[in-house]
């Protein structure tokens, strides 16, 4: 049965049963578009798609001297409130993730208990030192009592002693985090506690201020340090959730939650794992990263220059897919068949080598997806840069101004957004448990991939589409890429 390129795809998934059976048969970095998520939402929604974007999240970006701020006042607010010194009070807020509602609550329920439970005094008398002599518990030197150094529990030891140990530490990199923790008992020292002033090296105290940033960042529940190389921004967001946040000054994308490359519809526990085993498995999968492959027609070898895996051979013009290598022609009603692993019912009764070879086989599948979109951005990226040297020419020859053009890169950056979820759907579908959500998962993510190839085939060709066929295509594949977000991606 011929497909229309043109019109494939519908706007709803009631069409599908997901207990339905189905017939059997027998490390880069994801494209060049710089900020793809910009500028083409409002063309969009201009097409009537949901207004409802499942990833919108709402933000701040703040220079080191914002986040000290912040951090200071939430400080001073809470020693005026609990009746402590703004170094205890800091103490309390980094053990509790600066929870500060649930500080007030355990504070009025027992205000000793709570300084007990942030380390800041010993869980009772008998755990506090009595000394008559002045001696350092580490050298064992008797010291003049003004340079001894004692907290609650009354553990003593020299200046000397204590800022040997601190400079160790931060030069071997092992930071304040690791200082502040006395190997003599489970108390925390306050901040103006590890370095006083007689600290010998200025530079380290100086560093110092910057890891007690840094420290007190990645405790709190609302803030992230950008990941970006050498940035000292600090995200703030007012609920924490697995989300796409960019730094406004490095330009860096990430996850808020991990810190790590965004990765919807997958969590963040799931594209760790699934990072690793490619890492462990890259030898093995090596044989797969070719760009040839033999036309299944005429047998001639052919490159993937562009981002579209629908190919056509110039040879003898027969139309495939570039991932399972079966017939363009009748593809539209198979795309569910390419885009889902069909798993081996009996594999459990046999031999452990096969099971091996099942999971090795499972995971190439997948891994093989993966690695197909993530060289398709970067080779859509290229077309992106073609696309706006084009709009310049014409634009240049008075054949219309930027505003008149502009659908076209919006078109490509739409592109290069719903592949890059598209990417990310294969770990979420390789550690996904088999069953109707499943089912309904691979559906939707075989609509996804199939306006995204049709996009894409326009795109590359925008020349032989007009305007008005081309933002269709572009509302009916954003439509799918958040009808999968919202059913799929964590909160």
């Amino acid at each position: 049965m011929s497909v229309d390129m043109n019109s494939q795809g519908s706007d709803s998934n009631e069409d599908y049963d997901p207990n339905c059976e189905e017939e059997e048969e027998e490390d880069d970095d994801p494209g060049d578009i710089e900020d793809y998520y910009e500028g083409v939402a409002n063309d969009v929604e201009q097409q009537g798609a949901d207004s409802f974007d499942p990833e919108e999240y709402q933000f701040t970006c703040l220079t080191y001297r914002e986040s000290e701020s912040a951090l200071n006042e939430q400080m001073a607010s809470l020693a005026a409130m609990v009746k402590v010194s703004h170094s205890v009070a800091k103490l309390i807020l980094v053990h509790f993730h600066w929870q500060v509602s649930e500080i007030l609550e355990r504070h009025k329920l027992n205000s000793v208990q709570l300084l007990v439970d942030a380390r800041v005094q010993p869980l009772s008398s008998k755990h506090v030192l009595a000394h008559s002599s002045h001696h350092c518990a580490v050298c064992m030197q008797f010291v003049r009592k003004e340079n001894l150094l004692s907290l609650a529990c009354q553990h003593q030891f020299c200046r000397s002693c204590w800022e040997q140990h601190c400079t160790v530490l931060v030069k071997d990199g092992a930071g304040v985090g690791k200082v502040t923790q006395l190997a003599l008992c489970l108390l925390s020292p306050p901040a103006v506690f590890p370095l006083p002033r007689s600290f010998p090296n200025a530079i380290l105290r100086g560093d110092n201020d910057l890891d007690y940033l840094s420290l007190h960042a990645q405790s709190h529940y609302q803030l992230q340090l950008c990941p970006g190389a050498d940035c000292p921004m600090v995200i703030q967001v007012q609920e924490p959730k697995a989300r796409r946040v960019q730094c406004n000054r490095c330009s860096e994308v990430f996850c808020f939650r991990c810190r790590q490359m965004y990765h919807a519809p997958t969590d963040c526990a799931t594209i760790r794992k699934w990072l690793t085993k490619c890492a462990d498995d890259s030898e093995t999968a090596n044989y797969i990263s070719a760009h040839t492959k033999d036309c299944p027609k005429c047998n001639i070898c052919i490159e993937k220059n562009g981002g579209c895996n629908h190919m056509q051979c110039s040879k003898c013009k027969h139309d495939f897919c570039w991932m399972c290598l079966g017939d363009w022609k009748t593809h539209g009603s198979e795309y569910y068949e390419c885009s889902r692993y069909k798993e081996n019912p009996d594999i459990v009764n046999q031999s452990q080598q096969a099971q091996a070879r099942e999971a090795l086989k499972k995971y190439l599948f997948y891994f093989e997806r993966w690695e197909n979109h993530n060289k398709s951005l970067q080779l859509e990226a290229q077309t992106y840069q073609q696309i706006q040297e084009k709009i310049q020419e014409r634009v240049m020859n008075n054949l219309g101004t930027w505003i008149d053009w502009q659908y076209l890169q919006n078109a490509a950056k739409l592109l290069a957004k719903c592949r890059y979820t598209l990417q990310y759907t294969y770990p979420y579908a390789y550690y996904m448990e088999s069953g109707p959500r499943k089912k309904l998962f691979e559906y939707q993510q075989a609509q996804l991939e199939a306006e995204i190839e049709n996009l894409s085939w326009k795109v590359e060709r925008a020349d032989s589409y007009d305007r008005g066929d081309l933002e269709n295509q572009m509302h009916i594949a954003e439509q799918r890429r958040r009808t999968l977000l919202k059913d799929f991606h964590d909160t």
